[in-house]
């Protein structure tokens, strides 16, 4: 295994289902040993696949990750939850058996582009310096709380299996930006089509590079002969970005935190990976106006 000093970088992690983000996470602490990692967007304990998990100074990109996802989801219908899921208590149902592929399919128009979603009572997001899911479980209720609709994008929907019955299921293929919540969308449907509906089954396949076909399960990385060779470089996460090179005069002011005079002919994006002439991964900055500005610095190992 390669230097503590030296672990840094991004982990393609494939999550099993029964272990929280933070559970993956400090099983990468433990077999890393190193207290620097965090991980990039939450996954509920019975959901699997990618979570993207930043180790040493990658930790401070994480923030700039893409936050677009693609899922995988099972949406039962007739049914409602606490949780908006099949893990919580289930409430009484509304079976459904006449419902149709057909008549999802449709509904399901009105839910593709710019939506307002009101987040799951149980979540992560803070209220009264608590998370919702603490105060859920103390008992507060969701009026209690003024939950507030947020806007979120829904990019594509596509039915992938549909099976009828008394609570009929439908597989879905979902695109969405960030801060989008696949369990209230199958609550949100199912209230739609007069019904309920929670989600019985989710799978990420992609968060921003990341995709699950590349992914690594964590039982197979965290036993394998060198957990750190499954590190991706800082730069990896960011692929998909424009970029700019620096002359070395440039880079030793950029290094300092300082804004760089930019021709608007080298470049359109707006946020760019910022290189060396000879290929070295800077940074992340804006470019507004005729400056390319620091959004963050990798500065050399050892140099804070």
């Amino acid at each position: 295994m390669r230097s503590m000093g030296s672990l840094e970088g991004f982990l393609n992690l494939d999550k099993p289902a029964g272990l929280t983000s933070h559970d993956c996470v400090a099983v990468v602490r433990r077999v890393l040993r190193t207290r620097q990692v965090g991980h990039g967007g939450t996954l509920d304990p019975a959901a699997t696949g990618v979570l993207p998990i930043a180790v040493g100074r990658a930790t401070r990109f994480l923030a700039f990750l893409p936050g677009d996802k693609v899922y995988r989801a099972t949406f039962r219908f007739g049914q409602r939850s606490d949780t908006d899921d099949a893990e919580g208590q289930i409430q009484v149902g509304s079976p459904c058996p006449e419902l149709s592929r057909e008549e999802v399919e449709e509904c399901l128009r009105e839910f593709v582009g710019e939506i307002w979603q009101v987040p799951p009572l149980y979540s992560a997001i803070k209220r009264q310096g608590k998370k919702l899911y603490e105060l859920a479980r103390a008992g507060a209720k969701a009026a209690e709380l003024g939950l507030e609709p947020r806007r979120v994008v829904i990019r594509h929907l596509q039915i992938l299996g549909w099976r009828p019955g008394e609570f009929p299921e439908v597989d879905l293929e979902i695109a969405c930006g960030p801060g989008t919540y696949i369990r209230a969308l199958a609550r949100d449907l199912g209230e739609k089509l007069g019904c309920g509906g929670l989600m019985s089954r989710l799978r990420r396949l992609q968060s921003g590079p990341f995709r699950s076909e590349e992914s690594l399960p964590l039982e197979r990385w965290q036993g394998s002969a060198d957990p750190a060779a499954a590190l991706l470089p800082i730069e990896w996460g960011f692929r998909g970005w424009d970029s700019v090179s620096l002359s070395p005069a440039e880079a030793q002011r950029w290094r300092q935190g300082q804004a760089i005079p930019l021709d608007p002919s080298r470049v359109a994006a707006k946020t760019l990976r910022v290189m060396s002439g000879e290929g070295e991964f800077l940074g992340l900055g804006q470019h507004q106006d005729t400056w390319l500005r620091p959004l963050r610095v990798l500065l050399p190992e050892g140099v804070s």
